[in-house]
């Protein structure tokens, strides 16, 4: 291992992916970065973390771990296949009908003209409606009380 490694990442013939950390970094923040990369702690085994769901596309998501940490400054060791510059895993295809093709949808009906309105807006402020002249007839209401009951 070079000098000043912070993580390590490789294979384990029981666990998986597994990744651990030196004593160049404090624990509490490898435990932290570990996690947030999706690596959980091996009970029994101080120090040693274990990638969760393996199967669920293992080796992609521990070279982004991997990536990621570097892009942090950290000094990360990993074994060959788990190297992201040196092993391009295969691409994942893309799905038609995804969120790249969604968005250009999106991005083309924006720059688009409207069918909603056919003429084009005034630049008369909203509050210019016409205002009804004031009636001069104002009707005095006169209210009744019941007999032998409260008014409402």
């Amino acid at each position: 291992m070079q000098p000043g490694t912070h993580f390590s990442f490789g294979d384990h013939k029981e666990h998986g992916f597994v990744a651990s950390f030196t004593s160049s970094i404090p624990q509490h923040l490898a435990h932290w970065f570990l996690e947030r990369e999706q690596f959980d702690p091996v009970p029994d085994e101080p120090g040693l973390y274990r990638l969760s769901e393996p199967e669920r596309d293992g080796p992609r998501r521990t070279r982004q771990a991997v990536h990621d940490l570097r892009r942090r400054g950290y000094i990360v060791q990993a074994d060959i296949r788990l190297e992201p510059a040196l092993s391009t895993g295969p691409r994942r295809p893309v799905r038609p009908h995804g969120l790249q093709e969604r968005r250009s949808r999106l991005a083309l009906a924006a720059a688009g003209r409207t069918t909603q309105r056919s003429t084009p807006p005034t630049a008369s402020p909203p509050s210019a409606r016409p205002i009804p002249p004031k009636s001069t007839y104002a009707p005095t209401v006169h209210l009744t009380v019941a007999a032998g009951g409260r008014s409402r």
